[in-house]
């Protein structure tokens, strides 16, 4: 089953900042010891974040990323914020294959 992530915000959840962050920490550690993980994590909006220069998880990313999952950073989104050149995981793309990552999947969960 291809399962596609969504990170829309920088941290996890509808909550201030610092539990936002905590949160995607634990998150993305336990999913990186999972042995079953999603074929694809996609970021777009404040989501783009997380997998730039700064962000408390770029090692467990990376550690998803050397498991096989692509992670997926849209451009449009890194240029708006300019970060383009703070990214340090995943591969730059843009919004015609998120939009086609998300068609192909089995399921989408957003997060």
């Amino acid at each position: 089953m291809k399962i596609v992530m969504l990170f829309t915000r920088n941290g996890l959840g509808d909550a201030p900042g610092g539990l936002q962050q905590a949160l995607v920490v634990k998150y993305l550690s336990l999913l990186a010891q999972e042995e079953e993980k999603p074929s694809q994590i996609l970021f777009y909006t404040e989501g783009v974040r997380l997998v730039c220069e700064g962000s408390l998880v770029l090692g467990w990313l990376r550690n998803l990323e050397e498991a096989g999952v692509e992670l997926i950073v849209c451009s449009t989104c890194l240029e708006y914020f300019g970060l383009m050149d703070q990214v340090r995981v995943g591969k730059i793309g843009g919004m015609p294959g998120i939009v086609a990552a998300m068609q192909q999947a089995d399921k989408v969960i957003s997060l």
